[in-house]
């Protein structure tokens, strides 16, 4: 009842999964990845033991295909899931079991395995040529291959949740590049698309990425403040810092907390400490 990517970025080594479907609250069911270990989408009435158990056995060293086709062998319902495999080589396996609802099918390519099921039209192999491509970061490839499903007709009975979860090629279990999802909606992809720009945001400093990218105003006047104390520009920065009391008086001790970090701008302190 999902269309799904799993993929790996050559460059970077980051594993990630991008899923679409009318589904409610398809991001918490559907994508599962773990640095340097590999990325799972499991669909179709929804098992999560393949995400969960799926990333354990790739972590031991089982290859996608032995992975997939163990947590199969004891799955008395595996005729109507839907899973696909990556490891963090890039290997895949895929598995679209025969009672799954038609359009359902899967397709793979370097780097990528694509499925999807209850489709008004055959877009897994169209979502692999979007990924290939796409530029940009990886969550922004797997965003393309999703809009490329839609725009081919996407889940017949129309829009809803949506997800990336992206993680880097090596780290502990729990990190993430990405991981973002909108639970319901017909512009879920929309939404999507404008929560990843915040993301890229978030993680860029100053205030020009943060008013670029529609940030609240209360972020720029915070990083206003960030960057004119790392010019030196203590008065830009009083002034900054004034305007953000006015809004809550709390604003001057978390600058002062943050002023007790190493990568704090120099000035920020003697600014803060008035």
């Amino acid at each position: 009842m999902t269309y799904s990517i799993v993929a790996r970025d050559a460059e970077t080594g980051e594993l990630g999964v991008g899923v679409q479907s009318q589904a409610f609250n398809t991001g918490a069911w559907v994508p599962w990845a773990r640095p340097g270990v590999g990325a799972i989408a499991t669909q179709s009435f929804t098992d999560r033991r393949y995400g969960y158990r799926g990333l354990e056995l790739l972590a031991a060293g089982r290859s996608p295909q032995d992975a997939l086709d163990e947590l199969r062998a004891v799955d008395e319902l595996a005729h109507l899931r839907q899973v696909a495999f990556l490891d963090a080589s890039g290997r895949t396996a895929q598995w679209t079991g025969g009672g799954c609802v038609p359009c359902a099918g899967n397709a793979a390519g370097e780097n990528w395995a694509a499925q999807g099921n209850m489709l008004a039209a055959e877009a897994w192999h169209v979502m692999g040529e979007a990924f290939e491509e796409a530029s940009g970061s990886l969550a922004q490839r797997l965003l393309a291959a999703l809009d490329a499903a839609e725009a081919a007709g996407g889940d017949f009975r129309g829009r809803g949740g949506a997800a990336i979860v992206v993680v880097p090629a090596e780290g502990e279990p729990w990190e993430r590049v990405t991981d973002l999802r909108v639970e319901e909606g017909d512009d879920s992809l929309v939404v999507l698309r404008r929560l990843l720009a915040h993301a890229g945001a978030y993680r860029t400093p100053g205030a020009a990425a943060a008013r670029e990218h529609g940030l609240p105003e209360i972020e720029v006047r915070w990083r206003t403040m960030l960057d004119a104390a790392e010019t030196g520009d203590v008065a830009g920065a009083r002034a900054a810092l004034a305007e953000l009391e006015a809004a809550h008086p709390n604003w001057r001790d978390f600058a002062r907390l943050v002023a007790t970090r190493p990568d704090a701008p120099q000035a920020l302190g003697d600014i803060v400490g008035e």
